[in-house]
């Protein structure tokens, strides 16, 4: 019944799970091919530990050589002085565009102010790099609607409309120095604000502002270590634990863990995002509720279209999502990063429970398993 219902659900399912690699485009590649040669893409992922950033790397680097690019594709270990590092490196072998998902989106602006220097066009992938006027364009998802699809999930889960309560919920967010991580938080707190202000909602540990709740390095580890002295000081002597909300799916697992170690109350509603099948099976296991499942092929393919653009000579504008195969938004005056409103062009999440699964089946980047009961990754 589960997967009949996904089945119907699939049908109206969002534009952004539609492939960007359609023949069309492909075609395009291949006359091109020719006057892509020796062109080079320097691609800057954070870290190879999260499945997205793997998969988001190796997806443009394919995307990119197939359409006869040379790329340089690095991961810098959630250090963001090895990423500056790696992207000196970049600009000294001379690369003709530079595509960033920032470790600390703070700490980059020296080293792009060298790459605007020599014209180097500079995108940043899914998060905003800050205090430099060297980006060029900014690609990402519509982060404070993951946020309020979060808690608004959560709103849902516990009737908070149509019960009393009070229920409790804690929040664990992403790390500290990522811009992204701000904006999820914003959304997730201003979906639940006025249930916390009238008492229904109640956070026992205190912890209400995103410095509070943050996880370095959006790491599992840090993230069970943190739920467990909230278990251990709050909910140790049978006070119920009813919601967490988590930043990602990695903080989500590390919650997990911590609520199987150390805490007798009834399982509460976890949620996160991403779509890390570990949490995937979580959800068919019943102890995640639901997970934001950004399409990764989908922000890589638009951020493909882009640099391509700009590598022809192009302008990318508003008009441009027009020619995009994908659902996306263009905008020129929501995203500051301190010294200009950088271009950006803004995709739509898709939040995934257990009665929908097969949207990410039919998006081609999950598969069912042998026995037809948790996903796996396709690829």
């Amino acid at each position: 019944m589960k997967k009949a219902m996904a089945a119907i659900l699939s049908a109206a399912m969002l534009g952004t799970l539609v492939s960007c690699g359609n023949s069309k485009n492909e075609s395009k590649e291949s006359e091109n091919n020719s006057s892509n040669a020796g062109k080079t893409i320097g691609i800057a992922m954070p870290n190879q530990n999260l499945d997205r950033w793997n998969s988001d790397g190796e997806y443009l680097k394919q995307k990119f050589e197939s359409a006869g690019y040379k790329v340089e594709l690095t991961f810098s270990s959630g250090d963001a002085t090895k990423q500056n590092n790696d992207i000196i490196g970049m600009i000294d072998n001379g690369v003709d565009l530079l595509l960033v998902a920032a470790v600390d989106g703070s700490r980059l602006s020296k080293t792009l102010d060298a790459a605007k220097e020599k014209n180097i066009p500079v995108i940043a992938y899914d998060r905003l790099i800050m205090d430099t006027n060297a980006v060029t364009y900014y690609i990402t998802f519509d982060n404070e609607s993951v946020g309020k699809m979060q808690g608004e999930y959560v709103r849902d889960a516990l009737s908070l409309d149509t019960t009393d309560g009070p229920y409790n919920i804690e929040f664990i967010a992403g790390d500290a120095n990522d811009n992204n991580a701000k904006v999820f938080f914003k959304g997730e707190y201003e979906a639940l604000e006025d249930y916390i202000e009238s008492g229904k909602l109640n956070i026992l540990s205190g912890k209400k502002k995103f410095e509070m709740v943050t996880t370095p390095g959006w790491s599992t580890e840090n993230a069970e270590k943190h739920m467990k002295t909230i278990i251990k000081d709050y909910y140790s002597d049978g006070e119920q634990l009813d919601a967490v909300i988590c930043a990602n799916d990695s903080t989500a697992l590390g919650v997990i863990q911590a609520l199987e170690s150390g805490y007798n109350g009834k399982a509460p509603v976890i949620v996160g995002q991403d779509g890390d099948v570990a949490n995937l099976k979580a959800i068919v296991d019943g102890t995640q509720a639901m997970t934001v499942f950004k399409n990764v092929k989908d922000e890589a393919g638009v951020a493909y279209e882009v640099c391509k653009t700009l590598l022809d000579g192009g302008i990318p504008a508003a008009d441009f999502v027009k020619t995009l195969p994908v659902d996306v938004k263009y905008d020129s005056d929501a995203y500051n990063n301190n010294v200009k409103y950088v271009q950006s062009y803004i995709l739509a999440p898709q939040l995934i429970d257990e009665d929908n699964l097969q949207l990410l089946v039919n998006a081609g980047l999950y598969k069912w398993d042998s026995n037809n009961k948790y996903l796996e990754s396709a690829t």
